[in-house]
Protein backbone atom coordinates (compact mmCIF):
# COMPACT_ATOMS: atom_id res chain seq x y z
CA UNK A 1 0.00 0.00 0.00
CA UNK A 2 1.05 3.48 -0.88
CA UNK A 3 1.91 5.66 2.04
CA UNK A 4 -0.87 8.62 2.79
CA UNK A 5 0.07 11.73 1.31
CA UNK A 6 -1.03 14.63 3.66
CA UNK A 7 -2.11 17.51 1.87
CA UNK A 8 -1.97 21.23 2.77
CA UNK A 9 -4.38 23.31 3.27
CA UNK A 10 -6.32 24.72 0.08
CA UNK A 11 -5.05 28.18 -0.97
CA UNK A 12 -7.47 30.75 -1.45
CA UNK A 13 -8.93 31.27 -4.84
CA UNK A 14 -10.71 33.84 -6.07
CA UNK A 15 -13.95 34.34 -4.97
CA UNK A 16 -16.25 36.39 -7.61
CA UNK A 17 -18.94 36.73 -5.26
CA UNK A 18 -16.51 38.36 -3.27
CA UNK A 19 -14.62 40.54 -5.65
CA UNK A 20 -18.18 42.16 -6.83
CA UNK A 21 -19.27 42.65 -3.18
CA UNK A 22 -15.94 44.52 -2.69
CA UNK A 23 -15.99 46.58 -6.02
CA UNK A 24 -19.72 47.45 -4.87
CA UNK A 25 -18.22 48.23 -1.46
CA UNK A 26 -15.48 50.29 -3.17
CA UNK A 27 -18.15 52.29 -5.36
CA UNK A 28 -20.36 52.80 -2.01
CA UNK A 29 -17.17 54.37 0.53
CA UNK A 30 -16.42 56.58 -3.40
CA UNK A 31 -19.71 58.36 -3.34
CA UNK A 32 -19.31 59.10 0.84
CA UNK A 33 -17.02 61.82 -0.35
CA UNK A 34 -19.49 63.69 -2.31
CA UNK A 35 -21.87 63.14 0.43
CA UNK A 36 -19.65 64.67 2.76
CA UNK A 37 -19.03 67.47 0.30
CA UNK A 38 -23.04 68.19 0.40
CA UNK A 39 -23.36 67.42 3.89
CA UNK A 40 -20.70 69.94 4.58
CA UNK A 41 -21.61 72.57 1.90
CA UNK A 42 -25.03 72.89 3.22
CA UNK A 43 -23.46 73.86 6.67
CA UNK A 44 -21.73 76.71 5.61
CA UNK A 45 -22.92 79.84 4.52
CA UNK A 46 -23.62 80.84 0.94
CA UNK A 47 -20.74 82.86 0.12
CA UNK A 48 -18.42 79.51 1.24
CA UNK A 49 -20.04 77.00 -0.41
CA UNK A 50 -18.37 75.99 -3.70
CA UNK A 51 -15.08 76.55 -1.76
CA UNK A 52 -16.48 73.80 0.94
CA UNK A 53 -17.69 71.47 -1.71
CA UNK A 54 -14.11 71.65 -3.51
CA UNK A 55 -12.43 70.98 -0.67
CA UNK A 56 -13.86 67.33 -0.92
CA UNK A 57 -13.15 66.91 -4.39
CA UNK A 58 -10.07 67.44 -4.70
CA UNK A 59 -9.41 64.86 -2.32
CA UNK A 60 -10.87 62.36 -4.55
CA UNK A 61 -8.14 63.87 -7.18
CA UNK A 62 -4.79 64.37 -5.06
CA UNK A 63 -4.96 61.16 -2.84
CA UNK A 64 -6.04 58.88 -5.30
CA UNK A 65 -2.74 59.64 -7.29
CA UNK A 66 -0.79 59.45 -4.31
CA UNK A 67 -1.78 56.36 -3.41
CA UNK A 68 -0.80 54.98 -6.93
CA UNK A 69 2.25 55.98 -6.94
CA UNK A 70 3.63 55.30 -3.10
CA UNK A 71 0.54 55.42 -0.81
CA UNK A 72 -0.56 51.92 -0.85
CA UNK A 73 3.19 50.70 -0.23
CA UNK A 74 3.64 53.11 2.57
CA UNK A 75 0.37 51.74 3.99
CA UNK A 76 0.21 48.37 2.99
CA UNK A 77 3.59 47.20 1.56
CA UNK A 78 6.23 44.83 3.94
CA UNK A 79 6.17 46.42 7.52
CA UNK A 80 9.57 48.04 8.41
CA UNK A 81 9.92 48.48 12.42
CA UNK A 82 5.98 48.31 13.19
CA UNK A 83 5.71 52.16 11.69
CA UNK A 84 5.68 52.08 8.14
CA UNK A 85 5.05 49.67 5.14
CA UNK A 86 7.46 49.24 1.30
CA UNK A 87 7.08 46.85 -1.35
CA UNK A 88 8.72 48.38 -4.43
CA UNK A 89 6.03 46.10 -6.20
CA UNK A 90 3.30 48.13 -5.23
CA UNK A 91 4.66 51.32 -6.80
CA UNK A 92 2.69 52.95 -9.13
CA UNK A 93 0.46 49.48 -8.79
CA UNK A 94 2.90 47.90 -11.79
CA UNK A 95 4.22 44.82 -10.23
CA UNK A 96 0.74 43.19 -9.52
CA UNK A 97 -0.95 40.74 -11.49
CA UNK A 98 -4.92 41.17 -12.13
CA UNK A 99 -5.11 37.78 -10.54
CA UNK A 100 -2.92 37.86 -7.90
CA UNK A 101 -4.68 37.49 -4.56
CA UNK A 102 -4.49 40.18 -1.43
CA UNK A 103 -2.90 38.05 1.56
CA UNK A 104 -4.92 35.24 2.90
CA UNK A 105 -8.23 36.38 1.01
CA UNK A 106 -10.21 35.89 -2.32
CA UNK A 107 -10.20 39.09 -3.88
CA UNK A 108 -7.69 40.50 -6.23
CA UNK A 109 -4.82 43.02 -4.60
CA UNK A 110 -6.13 45.66 -7.13
CA UNK A 111 -9.39 45.44 -5.17
CA UNK A 112 -8.16 45.34 -1.85
CA UNK A 113 -6.27 48.38 -3.32
CA UNK A 114 -8.92 50.52 -4.31
CA UNK A 115 -11.18 49.78 -1.74
CA UNK A 116 -8.65 51.49 0.66
CA UNK A 117 -8.00 54.39 -1.53
CA UNK A 118 -11.57 55.51 -1.25
CA UNK A 119 -10.71 55.24 2.68
CA UNK A 120 -7.22 57.79 1.71
CA UNK A 121 -9.60 59.85 -0.13
CA UNK A 122 -12.50 60.44 2.27
CA UNK A 123 -10.03 60.67 5.54
CA UNK A 124 -8.05 64.11 4.69
CA UNK A 125 -11.49 65.75 3.12
CA UNK A 126 -13.22 65.02 6.58
CA UNK A 127 -10.84 67.68 8.44
CA UNK A 128 -11.70 70.06 5.65
CA UNK A 129 -15.09 71.14 7.65
CA UNK A 130 -13.27 72.38 10.45
CA UNK A 131 -11.33 75.20 8.63
CA UNK A 132 -14.35 76.38 6.36
CA UNK A 133 -14.57 80.16 5.25
CA UNK A 134 -11.09 80.65 5.65
CA UNK A 135 -8.43 78.60 3.75
CA UNK A 136 -6.78 79.25 1.04
CA UNK A 137 -7.25 76.28 -1.95
CA UNK A 138 -3.59 76.33 -2.68
CA UNK A 139 -2.52 76.25 0.93
CA UNK A 140 -5.38 73.17 1.48
CA UNK A 141 -4.18 71.32 -1.41
CA UNK A 142 -0.71 71.07 -0.76
CA UNK A 143 -2.02 70.07 3.15
CA UNK A 144 -3.64 67.19 1.20
CA UNK A 145 -0.91 65.95 -0.05
CA UNK A 146 1.05 66.12 2.64
CA UNK A 147 -1.13 65.27 5.68
CA UNK A 148 -2.19 62.18 3.54
CA UNK A 149 2.25 61.24 3.06
CA UNK A 150 2.59 61.89 6.41
CA UNK A 151 -0.04 61.02 9.03
CA UNK A 152 -2.50 59.02 7.19
CA UNK A 153 0.04 56.24 5.41
CA UNK A 154 1.81 55.22 8.19
CA UNK A 155 -0.97 55.73 10.20
CA UNK A 156 -2.97 53.42 8.34
CA UNK A 157 -0.21 50.83 8.59
CA UNK A 158 -0.45 51.07 12.35
CA UNK A 159 -3.69 49.86 12.62
CA UNK A 160 -4.25 48.03 9.38
CA UNK A 161 -1.20 46.71 7.94
CA UNK A 162 0.40 43.63 8.64
CA UNK A 163 3.06 44.26 11.19
CA UNK A 164 1.95 47.66 12.16
CA UNK A 165 2.21 48.32 15.94
CA UNK A 166 -1.15 49.15 16.63
CA UNK A 167 -2.22 46.00 13.97
CA UNK A 168 0.50 43.60 16.48
CA UNK A 169 -0.55 44.37 20.05
CA UNK A 170 -4.31 43.79 18.89
CA UNK A 171 -6.05 47.53 18.61
CA UNK A 172 -9.41 46.66 17.70
CA UNK A 173 -10.97 48.94 14.61
CA UNK A 174 -12.90 47.66 12.11
CA UNK A 175 -13.16 49.88 9.87
CA UNK A 176 -11.12 53.45 10.48
CA UNK A 177 -12.42 54.71 14.04
CA UNK A 178 -8.52 55.49 15.08
CA UNK A 179 -7.29 55.49 11.31
CA UNK A 180 -9.98 57.48 10.39
CA UNK A 181 -11.95 59.37 12.36
CA UNK A 182 -9.60 60.44 15.55
CA UNK A 183 -7.00 60.95 12.85
CA UNK A 184 -9.03 63.34 11.50
CA UNK A 185 -10.82 64.81 14.38
CA UNK A 186 -7.06 65.33 16.19
CA UNK A 187 -5.85 66.64 12.48
CA UNK A 188 -8.82 69.59 12.73
CA UNK A 189 -7.66 70.57 15.77
CA UNK A 190 -4.38 71.21 15.32
CA UNK A 191 -4.91 72.73 12.44
CA UNK A 192 -7.44 75.39 13.69
CA UNK A 193 -5.04 76.04 16.59
CA UNK A 194 -2.55 77.28 14.07
CA UNK A 195 -4.67 78.91 11.68
CA UNK A 196 -7.06 80.70 14.21
CA UNK A 197 -10.80 81.42 14.32
CA UNK A 198 -12.77 83.21 11.23
CA UNK A 199 -13.76 86.75 11.39
CA UNK A 200 -16.63 87.41 13.59
CA UNK A 201 -16.58 83.91 15.25
CA UNK A 202 -18.94 84.01 18.43
CA UNK A 203 -20.06 87.31 17.00
CA UNK A 204 -21.95 87.23 13.30
CA UNK A 205 -24.24 84.46 13.13
CA UNK A 206 -23.08 81.41 10.65
CA UNK A 207 -26.09 79.16 10.64
CA UNK A 208 -26.51 76.77 8.06
CA UNK A 209 -28.09 78.07 4.28
CA UNK A 210 -29.04 74.98 2.87
CA UNK A 211 -30.60 72.56 5.42
CA UNK A 212 -31.92 70.31 2.50
CA UNK A 213 -28.52 70.20 1.43
CA UNK A 214 -27.33 68.90 4.74
CA UNK A 215 -29.89 66.17 5.12
CA UNK A 216 -28.88 64.99 1.46
CA UNK A 217 -25.10 64.79 2.51
CA UNK A 218 -26.13 63.28 5.57
CA UNK A 219 -28.10 60.27 3.68
CA UNK A 220 -25.59 59.75 1.14
CA UNK A 221 -23.02 59.05 4.13
CA UNK A 222 -25.58 56.77 5.86
CA UNK A 223 -26.12 55.05 2.68
CA UNK A 224 -22.37 55.12 1.27
CA UNK A 225 -21.33 54.02 5.33
CA UNK A 226 -23.11 50.19 4.50
CA UNK A 227 -20.08 49.72 1.79
CA UNK A 228 -17.16 51.37 4.26
CA UNK A 229 -18.41 49.40 7.18
CA UNK A 230 -19.44 46.35 5.99
CA UNK A 231 -17.13 46.02 2.93
CA UNK A 232 -13.96 46.05 6.13
CA UNK A 233 -14.40 42.42 6.24
CA UNK A 234 -13.05 42.01 2.67
CA UNK A 235 -15.68 39.12 1.95
CA UNK A 236 -19.06 37.72 3.37
CA UNK A 237 -18.64 34.01 4.02
CA UNK A 238 -18.88 34.25 7.74
CA UNK A 239 -22.09 36.63 8.82
CA UNK A 240 -19.72 38.87 10.01
CA UNK A 241 -20.22 41.26 7.43
CA UNK A 242 -23.93 41.20 7.73
CA UNK A 243 -23.21 42.07 11.66
CA UNK A 244 -21.44 44.95 10.87
CA UNK A 245 -23.99 46.09 8.51
CA UNK A 246 -26.99 45.76 10.65
CA UNK A 247 -25.03 47.48 13.80
CA UNK A 248 -24.13 49.42 11.61
CA UNK A 249 -28.15 50.74 10.51
CA UNK A 250 -28.96 50.21 14.40
CA UNK A 251 -26.21 52.46 16.32
CA UNK A 252 -26.74 55.20 13.68
CA UNK A 253 -30.72 55.27 14.26
CA UNK A 254 -29.61 55.27 18.26
CA UNK A 255 -27.40 58.09 17.77
CA UNK A 256 -29.85 60.27 15.98
CA UNK A 257 -32.68 59.87 18.57
CA UNK A 258 -30.28 60.28 21.18
CA UNK A 259 -28.90 63.43 19.36
CA UNK A 260 -32.65 64.73 19.11
CA UNK A 261 -33.76 63.91 22.85
CA UNK A 262 -30.99 65.78 24.23
CA UNK A 263 -30.95 68.62 21.85
CA UNK A 264 -35.19 68.86 22.34
CA UNK A 265 -34.39 69.11 26.54
CA UNK A 266 -31.47 71.24 26.24
CA UNK A 267 -32.72 73.95 23.86
CA UNK A 268 -36.45 72.93 23.09
CA UNK A 269 -36.53 71.68 19.73
CA UNK A 270 -36.07 68.90 17.49
CA UNK A 271 -33.64 70.18 14.34
CA UNK A 272 -32.54 68.48 11.26
CA UNK A 273 -29.46 69.70 11.65
CA UNK A 274 -29.36 67.60 14.70
CA UNK A 275 -31.16 64.69 13.36
CA UNK A 276 -28.17 64.65 10.43
CA UNK A 277 -24.93 65.33 13.07
CA UNK A 278 -26.82 63.00 14.79
CA UNK A 279 -26.97 60.19 12.28
CA UNK A 280 -23.14 60.84 11.48
CA UNK A 281 -21.91 60.79 15.03
CA UNK A 282 -23.34 57.20 15.21
CA UNK A 283 -21.91 56.26 12.17
CA UNK A 284 -18.26 57.28 13.17
CA UNK A 285 -19.14 55.72 16.49
CA UNK A 286 -20.17 52.13 15.16
CA UNK A 287 -17.36 52.38 12.77
CA UNK A 288 -14.37 50.67 14.89
CA UNK A 289 -16.69 48.56 17.39
CA UNK A 290 -19.64 47.12 15.23
CA UNK A 291 -17.96 43.53 14.33
CA UNK A 292 -17.26 42.97 18.04
CA UNK A 293 -20.65 44.24 19.32
CA UNK A 294 -24.13 42.58 19.35
CA UNK A 295 -27.00 44.38 18.10
CA UNK A 296 -28.11 46.11 22.03
CA UNK A 297 -24.46 47.14 22.09
CA UNK A 298 -24.99 48.66 18.94
CA UNK A 299 -27.59 50.56 20.26
CA UNK A 300 -25.32 51.54 23.32
CA UNK A 301 -22.71 52.61 21.26
CA UNK A 302 -25.28 54.81 19.32
CA UNK A 303 -26.58 56.51 22.52
CA UNK A 304 -23.83 56.96 24.26
CA UNK A 305 -22.53 58.72 21.15
CA UNK A 306 -25.39 60.68 20.23
CA UNK A 307 -25.40 61.89 23.70
CA UNK A 308 -21.76 62.86 23.84
CA UNK A 309 -21.08 64.15 20.55
CA UNK A 310 -23.93 66.36 21.03
CA UNK A 311 -22.48 68.29 24.48
CA UNK A 312 -18.89 68.30 22.82
CA UNK A 313 -19.97 71.17 19.77
CA UNK A 314 -20.94 73.56 22.19
CA UNK A 315 -16.90 72.55 23.61
CA UNK A 316 -15.64 75.12 21.09
CA UNK A 317 -17.40 77.85 22.12
CA UNK A 318 -16.32 77.66 25.96
CA UNK A 319 -12.72 77.07 25.14
CA UNK A 320 -12.29 79.80 21.92
CA UNK A 321 -11.20 77.41 19.05
CA UNK A 322 -13.39 77.39 16.18
CA UNK A 323 -14.19 74.59 14.35
CA UNK A 324 -16.44 75.24 11.80
CA UNK A 325 -18.63 72.23 11.06
CA UNK A 326 -18.01 70.51 14.19
CA UNK A 327 -15.19 68.17 13.11
CA UNK A 328 -13.74 67.80 16.73
CA UNK A 329 -17.02 67.34 18.16
CA UNK A 330 -18.58 64.74 16.08
CA UNK A 331 -15.18 62.76 14.30
CA UNK A 332 -13.01 63.30 17.47
CA UNK A 333 -15.28 62.34 19.73
CA UNK A 334 -17.38 59.51 18.28
CA UNK A 335 -14.06 58.03 17.37
CA UNK A 336 -13.06 57.85 20.61
CA UNK A 337 -16.13 56.80 21.89
CA UNK A 338 -16.60 53.80 19.72
CA UNK A 339 -13.16 52.87 19.80
CA UNK A 340 -12.70 52.80 23.56
CA UNK A 341 -16.30 50.70 24.30
CA UNK A 342 -14.86 47.83 22.86
CA UNK A 343 -13.12 47.74 26.00
CA UNK A 344 -16.73 46.99 27.70
CA UNK A 345 -18.96 45.81 25.16
CA UNK A 346 -16.85 43.36 22.80
CA UNK A 347 -18.76 40.04 23.33
CA UNK A 348 -16.18 37.40 21.90
CA UNK A 349 -18.73 36.34 19.08
CA UNK A 350 -18.13 38.39 16.36
CA UNK A 351 -15.01 39.11 14.33
CA UNK A 352 -12.72 37.90 17.07
CA UNK A 353 -13.15 36.02 20.58
CA UNK A 354 -11.75 39.07 22.56
CA UNK A 355 -14.55 39.91 24.88
CA UNK A 356 -14.68 43.11 26.92
CA UNK A 357 -15.06 43.93 30.56
CA UNK A 358 -19.11 43.53 30.36
CA UNK A 359 -18.78 39.69 28.97
CA UNK A 360 -15.78 39.06 31.08
CA UNK A 361 -13.03 39.55 29.73
CA UNK A 362 -11.51 42.20 31.90
CA UNK A 363 -9.73 45.53 31.21
CA UNK A 364 -7.09 43.98 28.55
CA UNK A 365 -8.57 45.12 26.08
CA UNK A 366 -9.81 48.66 27.02
CA UNK A 367 -6.26 49.42 27.93
CA UNK A 368 -4.89 48.00 24.26
CA UNK A 369 -8.12 50.83 22.91
CA UNK A 370 -6.74 53.19 24.44
CA UNK A 371 -3.10 52.64 23.57
CA UNK A 372 -4.07 52.97 19.92
CA UNK A 373 -6.92 56.10 20.48
CA UNK A 374 -4.54 58.33 21.87
CA UNK A 375 -1.34 57.51 20.39
CA UNK A 376 -3.16 58.31 17.10
CA UNK A 377 -4.81 61.46 18.51
CA UNK A 378 -1.37 62.47 19.66
CA UNK A 379 0.36 62.06 16.72
CA UNK A 380 -1.91 63.40 14.05
CA UNK A 381 -2.43 66.45 16.49
CA UNK A 382 0.55 67.31 16.88
CA UNK A 383 2.09 66.62 13.26
CA UNK A 384 -1.40 68.18 11.71
CA UNK A 385 -0.38 71.09 13.25
CA UNK A 386 3.36 71.36 12.12
CA UNK A 387 2.49 70.86 8.97
CA UNK A 388 -0.57 73.62 9.00
CA UNK A 389 2.63 75.72 10.46
CA UNK A 390 5.01 75.01 7.64
CA UNK A 391 2.40 75.51 5.05
CA UNK A 392 0.98 79.19 6.64
CA UNK A 393 4.73 79.93 7.12
CA UNK A 394 5.44 79.57 3.37
CA UNK A 395 2.53 79.72 0.36
CA UNK A 396 -0.24 80.97 3.51
CA UNK A 397 -2.79 78.89 4.73
CA UNK A 398 -5.68 81.75 5.08
CA UNK A 399 -7.24 83.87 3.05
CA UNK A 400 -7.29 87.71 3.41
CA UNK A 401 -9.79 89.50 5.57
CA UNK A 402 -11.43 91.20 2.84
CA UNK A 403 -11.81 87.85 0.87
CA UNK A 404 -13.01 85.82 3.85
CA UNK A 405 -15.71 88.59 4.66
CA UNK A 406 -16.39 89.05 0.90
CA UNK A 407 -16.67 85.35 0.28
CA UNK A 408 -14.08 82.73 -0.20
CA UNK A 409 -15.95 81.65 -3.44
CA UNK A 410 -15.84 84.47 -5.36
CA UNK A 411 -12.20 84.86 -4.01
CA UNK A 412 -10.72 81.37 -4.80
CA UNK A 413 -12.77 80.12 -7.59
CA UNK A 414 -14.33 83.06 -9.46
CA UNK A 415 -17.71 81.69 -8.58
CA UNK A 416 -21.05 81.78 -6.69
CA UNK A 417 -23.04 78.86 -5.97
CA UNK A 418 -26.49 80.14 -6.64
CA UNK A 419 -27.26 83.06 -9.29
CA UNK A 420 -29.74 85.19 -7.80
CA UNK A 421 -29.76 87.89 -10.42
CA UNK A 422 -31.48 86.05 -13.09
CA UNK A 423 -34.97 87.70 -14.57
CA UNK A 424 -38.16 86.07 -14.27
CA UNK A 425 -37.82 84.80 -10.79
CA UNK A 426 -39.19 87.73 -8.91
CA UNK A 427 -36.65 87.09 -6.26
CA UNK A 428 -34.21 89.67 -5.32
CA UNK A 429 -30.62 88.76 -3.18
CA UNK A 430 -29.24 91.53 -0.61
CA UNK A 431 -25.90 91.06 1.30
CA UNK A 432 -27.10 92.40 4.35
CA UNK A 433 -26.06 90.03 6.94
CA UNK A 434 -28.70 87.54 8.57
CA UNK A 435 -30.45 88.49 12.02
CA UNK A 436 -29.17 87.17 14.97
CA UNK A 437 -30.79 84.04 16.39
CA UNK A 438 -33.75 84.87 18.26
CA UNK A 439 -34.61 88.19 16.14
CA UNK A 440 -37.59 88.22 14.92
CA UNK A 441 -38.41 88.34 11.11
CA UNK A 442 -40.27 92.02 9.92
CA UNK A 443 -42.72 91.54 7.92
CA UNK A 444 -42.75 92.38 4.52
CA UNK A 445 -45.77 94.44 2.23
CA UNK A 446 -47.11 92.03 -0.78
Amino acid sequence: MAPAITLAADAPTLSAANTGFMLICSALVLIMTPGLAFFYGGMVRVKSTLNMLMMSFISMGIVTILWVLYGFSLAFGTDSGSIIGWSSDYVGLSGIGITQLWDGYTIPIYVFAVFQLMFAIITPALISGAVADRVKFTGWALFVALWATVVYFPVAHWVWGAGGWAFELGVIDFAGGTAVHINAGAAALGVILVIGKRVGFKRDPMRPHSLPLVMLGAGLLWFGWFGFNAGSWLGNDDGVGALMFINTQIATAAAMLAWLAYEKIRHGAFTTLGAASGAVAGLVAITPSGGAVSPLGAIAVGVVAGLLCAMAVGLKYKFGYDDSLDVVGVHLVGGVVGSLLIGFLATGGGQSDVAGLFYGGGLDQFWKQCAGVFAVLAYSLVASAVLAFLIDKTIGMRVSEDDEIAGIDQAEHAETAYDFSGGGGGASFSAAPSPAPGTPAKKVDA
